[in-house]
């Protein structure tokens, strides 16, 4: 009887501590979250207060507006396929019903703002927390859907980049400046890496421990429609700066998209915030038959069209949804209190 009074105190201590963790969490998610939004603004301050306002209208003077619509749309259809990265990440880390609504709001305000800030990881993750926590999903099953979704951007880099690498050697040399055959034993080294990855999850072995930490891959179906959504959102980026070149530059895609895979990679090895500086310079390094001027032009409204103007609407969207969010508290209370108290 005192052994299970014992195991009884045991589980009820255990329980407390679990209820003390998860308001801690709770409580630290909610300032990384204001700490985020403040940072975010005043970045955003600076990166306003920064542009050269004669700058940003002859880059846009180049560009025609057809061009700039162009750039919208593939901006439109890069962050439509970064959505899909948490829908498909979600049917892995929980069985619990989240609206599409909400996975469409976490993922592109996440994405909208690490691209600004850098540090994807912690970036990302702070505002998904701030999202998916208030619907009820916990911090470990929002650590592992940035994971998850963190390798659905990497699958598509490697898809891409090693397809260009053996289907386009030629048009990757303008680029890479190597020989044709090293660009094809690139990319089938690419290929290679991403075939033992599928075999991995296709045989279920999918559990590894890395410092104790479990780590769980995404099963084989999922990881083939990770590969796809990378893919497209990858094209869809590389796009957005394609279509903003100059008519008669006469860059092949497939060196656009060689070119592209390489200098985000090497954005996101900078911790720079988006990038910004060993993006540019890799692009003029390059395409160096792009005139200079026209191409600092295009990634100037490249930066405008693909990374400010989606980072303004994340802040729009995230602020409209914690005023609504602190309203209908609120109105709840309001509601709750007996009418005398109202009165």
């Amino acid at each position: 009887m005192l052994k299970g009074l014992g195991q009884e105190t045991e589980a009820a201590e255990e329980s407390a501590a679990r209820l003390r963790r998860a308001r801690w969490f709770k409580l630290l998610g909610t300032l990384a979250s204001a700490t985020l939004f403040a940072l975010s603004l005043t970045v955003l301050y600076f990166v306003i207060g920064e542009l050269d306002s004669a700058q940003v209208k002859a880059a846009f003077a180049r560009a025609s507006g057809e061009q700039i619509m162009l750039a919208i749309f593939f901006t439109a259809i890069s962050y439509l396929m970064l959505t899909g990265y948490d829908r498909v990440a979600l049917r892995e880390v929980t069985v619990q019903k989240i609206s599409y609504r909400i996975a469409a709001l976490a993922s592109f305000t996440s994405y909208a703002v690490s691209f600004t800030l850098g540090f994807p990881l912690l970036t990302a993750a702070t505002v998904r927390y701030w999202i998916y926590s208030s619907v009820g999903l916990g911090a470990s099953a929002i650590a592992s859907l940035t994971l998850i979704a963190g390798i659905t951007f990497w699958l598509g880099m490697g898809v891409v980049f090693g397809l260009v690498m053996m289907f386009q050697p030629e048009s990757a040399g303008t680029f890479t400046r190597l020989p044709v055959s090293m660009n094809l034993l690139i990319g089938v080294a690419v290929f290679a890496a991403i075939l033992v990855y599928l075999f991995l999850v296709r045989n279920n072995r999918r559990r590894f421990i890395v410092r104790g930490w479990r780590l769980r891959l995404p099963s084989f179906p999922v990881t083939l429609k990770q590969m796809i959504l990378g893919a497209i959102d990858v094209c869809a980026g590389a796009a957005v700066l394609w279509v903003l070149l100059p008519p008669d530059a006469h860059v092949p895609f497939a060196t656009m998209l060689a070119a592209y895979v390489f200098a985000v990679v090497l954005g996101i090895a900078s911790h720079a915030p988006g990038g910004i500086g060993v993006f540019e310079v890799t692009m003029l390094l390059a395409l160096p038959g792009v005139p200079r001027g026209e191409l600092l032009g295009a990634l100037l409204v490249y930066r405008l069209v693909y990374y400010l103007l989606p980072f303004i609407l994340a802040l729009i969207l995230l602020g409209t949804r914690e005023f609504m969010l602190r309203a209908g508290m609120l109105q709840r209370q309001l509601e709750s209190q007996p009418a005398s108290e109202r009165e």
